[in-house]
């Protein structure tokens, strides 16, 4: 719970960052960074409101069940890369040379916006993580230690990497696979020019390595608890 709370203070945290930034130092307000926020957040959204819908929903009608969490995944999986796509407002620089803001001031503002990007990915897996052993699994902790949702996990990440590389280099938004015919031209047109291909292999798991120790060093301690308090029951 303290961790949904932490995060939640976060996000809320890099919103007034941003806002008192322009009000303060009389600098525009960095809209883009707002709605980043908020698309991060989304997937959660989605993900509360569908797997809790499609877990209720297995126990009325299980093939509805079944295709709620189907179709809750992939549009979730989709959204997702929004949640991690602000880490890489590390790269970016938004100051400009007319503005009288202190860099202190701009280091903690991106570094607060790239940690909440950290803790909204690391809670959507973490969800997912919970939903995929409760629907297959059941109510049992010590699954979320098994082989399929470890190996879930895994993929998640890379896709992750990868979404992120496509959001941030060729420019994608998750609502592009609408038009799929241009989606594929573009994708041909970037991956056609030298070296983009091995910048994406390397962007990609590089990105989902760390996402991969953020989820052990926040996610490891929340599921090592549901573990000890199953355990703690059966005694």
């Amino acid at each position: 719970m303290f961790v949904f709370i932490g995060a939640l203070l976060l996000n809320i945290y890099a919103i007034g960052l941003i806002v008192f930034r322009a009000l303060v130092y009389r600098t525009r307000l960095y809209r883009p960074m707002l709605w980043n926020i908020w698309l991060s957040v989304v997937p959660i959204i989605v993900l509360l409101v569908g797997g809790i819908g499609g877990v209720l929903l297995l126990g009325i009608l299980r093939p509805a069940g079944y295709i709620a969490l189907i179709l809750t995944g992939i549009i979730w999986l989709l959204l997702l890369p929004n949640a991690s796509y602000l880490i890489t407002e590390l790269n970016q620089s938004h100051r400009r040379e007319d503005e009288d803001v202190p860099l202190w001031y701009d280091i903690i503002l991106v570094i607060t916006l790239a940690m909440s990007g950290v803790l909204n990915t690391v809670l959507n897996v973490f969800l997912a993580h919970y939903i995929f052993t409760l629907t297959v699994y059941g109510d049992y902790a010590t699954a979320f230690l098994a082989p399929a949702p470890l190996i879930a996990v895994a993929v998640i990440l890379v896709m992750l990497g990868l979404g992120m590389y496509l959001g941030r280099y060729p420019r994608f938004n998750s609502w592009d696979v609408r038009h799929p015919a241009q989606f594929m031209r573009k994708l041909r047109a970037h991956f056609g020019e030298r070296g983009n291909l091995a910048a994406c292999i390397g962007f990609s798991l590089t990105y989902a390595v760390f996402l991969a120790l953020m989820y052990l060093v926040t996610a490891g301690p929340m599921i090592e608890g549901l573990i000890s308090l199953e355990r703690l029951r059966g005694m």
